[in-house]
């Protein structure tokens, strides 16, 4: 399995989520609203989860195995610097 797409949507508003992340799957499948989060321990991601009955959020879609999520967790960082970068660097160049 390889992540082919990335799509990084930056969040503006001041708060602990920064991004969210819709990432392609070998051309073939989508996973939308993973979310970037800027936690105590530095930045992490979160699956997409919806709150179940018991008011417990349940996530939708995840890896099976942590080096899963860990190899989708790098890609992910490393595409939302390079957003991070860009901006910067467009800043500059206005």
């Amino acid at each position: 399995m390889q992540v082919t797409d990335v799509r990084v949507r930056k969040i503006t508003k001041e708060g602990k989520m920064k991004a969210v992340v819709s990432i392609t799957l070998d051309d073939e499948f989508v996973i939308h609203d993973i979310k970037i989060i800027e936690g105590e321990k530095g930045m992490f991601i979160a699956m997409p989860s919806r709150r179940a009955g018991d008011g417990e959020y349940r996530d939708i879609a995840h890896p099976i195995n942590s080096e899963t999520r860990e190899k989708i967790q790098s890609i992910i960082l490393g595409k939302y610097q390079d957003a991070l970068l860009e901006e910067q660097q467009a800043g500059e160049n206005e």
